[in-house]
């Protein structure tokens, strides 16, 4: 009953160029505007040719080619890698088209006068280029900051809360923020517990007032204790999907043996559960249930295995434990310790199953270490 109540509330591809063909035909400046724009992007900015055909139509370098060149200078002398900088405007070609002076610069400024270390920084601009490149930028940015500073009362934790979501700085959070923080605090949040919140997962915030309350409200029908971490988590996966969405996941968890109450059971040990996307859900049950032998009810137990790299943390442990049983060194009777085998740290784990199987110790690296590498393919 508590469940179901959670369930309510072509064309055709054109021939690909090869890198030398089109490098050879858009070397000099052509007539047609686009075939300079990819030339250059080729050329200059080291983006791949079929990146750079994909360039918007209406992005004529050609006619701003002194201003994509003090772009590109721009970045250089701030720290920029030729990778990083060829992955930004892979990303955002228009950024090319941006003023370094009255736009960029005042931007970055911005950003390091948060005091984000260089390397996050420059991360930070290559992932998300539209940032520094959008003149409104500098009037939403210094009040959020200043919004954050207000309710964190911790420059470490206002860095933290914007590396997890610099898309924050784009947000009026008096209208967002301010309104959303006195809901929770009305609902009997802890202020301690809404900062922690504020600082790891900020996107938790952004939404309108009017939705934030009816997912507030949704999590207390279900019974969840404002008091408790979990209480903001479960508003942070509600928040984030649509009904159509959380509805798939939960026919992928009954596809694969869970029940509806079982599913309500995990995700009220563990919200995130119903975070992982839909195709990452489906790869890590089958590679459990297939591989592993674990029954549906025992996952169940453990619902945090959902967030987990299914690739980096899940798979190159789960098959040193598998090679250790067939070795004969895991007794029968033994069992799989979750917390041990999955919930320990990369270098906490390590230490502990080598230690616990000395005679197997190399293998055991090897096995481990050759799934890692698999994995970083």
């Amino acid at each position: 009953m508590l469940f179901n109540f959670i369930c309510r509330t072509v064309l055709t591809p054109a021939k690909p160029y090869t890198k030398l063909q089109l490098s050879h035909q858009f070397t000099t400046k052509s007539s047609n505007p686009h075939s300079f724009t990819v030339s250059y992007l080729i050329n200059s900015c080291g983006l791949p040719p079929d990146s750079a055909i994909l360039a918007p139509k209406r992005l004529d370098l050609s006619k701003s080619l002194k201003t994509a060149d003090s772009v590109l200078a721009f970045f250089t002398n701030k720290g920029f890698t030729k990778s990083q900088i060829s992955k930004l405007i892979s990303k955002h070609p228009n950024v090319l088209l941006s003023d370094p002076v009255n736009t960029l610069l005042p931007n970055f400024q911005i950003l390091e006068s948060v005091g984000l270390p260089k390397r996050n920084l420059i991360d930070i601009v290559t992932a998300r280029p539209k940032l520094i490149s959008n003149a409104k930028f500098q009037e939403t940015a210094p009040s959020c900051v200043d919004f954050l500073k207000s309710v964190l009362q911790s420059d470490d934790k206002v860095i933290n809360a914007i590396k997890r979501y610099p898309l924050a700085l784009t947000y009026d959070l008096q209208v967002y923020g301010a309104e959303n923080i006195r809901i929770l605090l009305d609902a009997g949040v802890p202020n301690s517990t809404i900062q922690a919140m504020l600082a790891w997962q900020p996107r938790t915030f952004f939404t309108s007032a009017d939705r934030f309350r009816k997912v507030v409200k949704d999590v207390l029908d279900m019974g969840f204790d404002p008091s408790k971490v979990r209480f903001l988590w479960a508003i942070h996966a509600i928040r984030a999907m649509s009904k159509s969405t959380w509805y798939k996941k939960v026919e992928i968890y009954m596809k694969w043996g869970w029940s509806k109450d079982e599913i309500f059971i995990a995700f009220e040990k563990y919200p995130g559960c119903m975070i992982a996307s839909t195709d990452k859900i489906t790869r890590i049950l089958d590679f459990l249930v297939n591989t592993m032998g674990w029954k549906p009810s025992y996952i169940v137990q453990w619902p945090i295995v959902m967030c987990f790299s299914l690739e980096k943390r899940v798979i190159p442990r789960c098959l040193v434990y598998q090679y250790l049983g067939e070795k004969g060194v895991i007794e029968e009777n033994e069992g799989f310790n979750f917390t041990k085998w999955l919930m320990y740290s990369d270098t906490l784990f390590l230490k502990w199953v080598v230690k616990r199987y000395e005679e197997e110790a190399s293998e055991i690296l090897k096995v481990y270490r050759k799934h890692l590498k698999e994995a970083d393919k």
